[in-house]
């Protein structure tokens, strides 16, 4: 079996890992890939935005099967032109993508299928938005509001202000260009602050039946205690506790199924991976946002507890038969610790030598993911991104396999490296 995966990061890596731990035997592509990635896939040059250098190549390698790792891609529509070429791949087509690459579009989505979300308001301008936030329809000067960039963001289009004055400094951050691409603000929704404990439910989907993955929790801030710049996550952890047997039959009844028939319904069924984040209110849950692919940690710390082959549930949900199909977990928890370069997640550093990769990656039920690595030319491996590895661990509890991460992680070093040692508490 020929199996392509399209991206570059911890979760790209995750995925060759998996699709690799149940069958040595597959030939694994990826477009563009690590230097992690390598030892287990041939890298080839293509960007992942390169729709039609990718589908040319996955038609000339007779790829048999290809999943798609990140949101631009999806974007971009590639699910819709492999489709078109008759290859298999597994995502969203560009139309169900929108749930993540419009953060408007998303907002509007559930309101018209009323599904449990925050109150909010779109804006084309930073005039609009500033007009709304002093309106007090936000709420008064000292009230939190979350100022969102509408377009894609790479998780750093999210500001959740402490007041009116921080909202407005945000709004015209954004519109200027000073926090992300221009490109990502074509508009911005502005909504109320809510409050609870965050989590990440992510599911497989065929369109119509789904099958839920353990609950995650993702640790977005630089700093810790939840301080400083947001950040593509700076880890997650997976554990049991994270959602009741009660939350979680509530969050299927009013939010997954409604959301699946919604799409289905305005014509776009959302087939592949769908990933809800959402804050557990004293009002029950609600929906923070939607991604259309596996999130990055979390792919990390789900996919090493998976004991069911991933090929065999891409095959289910191409097929429509993912309700016929039992999906297996280790029993316990998992945690993945990311180490990041210098200055991320502004400017990072990179080309910085990696120590102690052989070490860690030899301790015991850890796996050492890279996101940001390269080889240099003496052959040794280099920072070459923000995030630089996802060193990820599982045992029988939460405590354990924190320990087991940082224990992992403390064999590593490079200059300037950093990570938070409050993931999981």
């Amino acid at each position: 079996m020929k199996i392509l995966i399209v991206g570059s990061g911890g979760r790209e890596h995750a995925l060759a890992w998996s699709f690799k731990r149940r069958n040595q035997d597959r030939t694994i592509f990826c477009a563009d890939g690590n230097a992690g990635i390598s030892n287990l896939a041939e890298c080839v040059d293509i960007s992942p935005d390169d729709i039609e250098g990718l589908a040319e190549f996955a038609a000339n390698e007779k790829i048999d099967l290809t999943f798609v790792g990140g949101e631009t891609s999806l974007a971009l529509g590639i699910v819709d032109r492999f489709e078109q070429a008759g290859l298999q791949i597994i995502g969203p087509t560009q139309s169900a993508a929108r749930l993540e690459s419009s953060k408007a579009f998303a907002k509007d989505f559930m309101e018209k299928h009323r599904i449990p979300t925050a109150a909010y308001a779109n804006c084309s301008s930073a005039e609009e938005a500033i007009t709304r936030l002093e309106s007090g329809e936000f709420g008064d000067e000292e009230t939190p509001v979350v100022v969102k960039a509408d377009g894609l963001a790479a998780g750093k289009g999210v500001v959740v202000a402490v007041d009116r004055k921080e909202a407005i400094a945000a709004v015209n951050a954004l519109f200027e260009g000073h926090l992300v691409s221009k490109s990502a603000v074509g508009s911005l929704v502005l909504e109320e602050c809510l409050f609870g404990k965050e989590v990440s439910l992510i599911m497989f989907s065929d369109g119509k039946n789904f099958a839920l993955m353990p609950p995650t929790r993702d640790h977005k801030r630089i700093g810790e205690g939840d301080t400083g710049d947001n950040t593509g996550g700076m880890g997650t952890v997976t554990d049991s506790s994270l959602l009741s047997k009660e939350q979680t039959k509530e969050i299927a009844d009013s939010i997954i199924r409604p959301t699946l028939e919604g799409a289905a319904a305005d014509g776009f069924p959302v087939t592949g991976i769908l990933f809800l984040g959402l804050m557990m209110t004293e009002d029950g849950p609600k929906v923070l946002e939607y991604n259309v692919r596996f999130g990055d940690p979390e792919t990390q710390a789900i996919l090493v507890n998976l004991e069911t082959d991933l090929a065999e549930i891409c095959d289910a949900m191409l097929q429509g038969s993912l309700d016929r199909l039992v999906i297996n977990w280790k029993e316990g928890s998992s945690a993945c610790v990311i180490l990041a370069a210098e200055n991320y997640p502004k400017t990072p550093r990179k080309g910085d030598r990696i120590n102690g990769l052989e070490e860690a990656s030899a301790s015991e039920n850890v796996v050492v993911f890279h996101s940001g690595t390269a080889m240099d030319s003496d052959g040794y491996v280099v920072t070459a991104g923000g995030r630089v590895l996802g060193v990820t661990a599982v045992a029988s509890n939460l405590s354990n396999s924190l320990h087991r991460a940082y224990k992992a992680a403390n064999k590593i070093s490079w200059e300037g490296m950093y990570f938070r040692r409050d993931i999981g508490k």
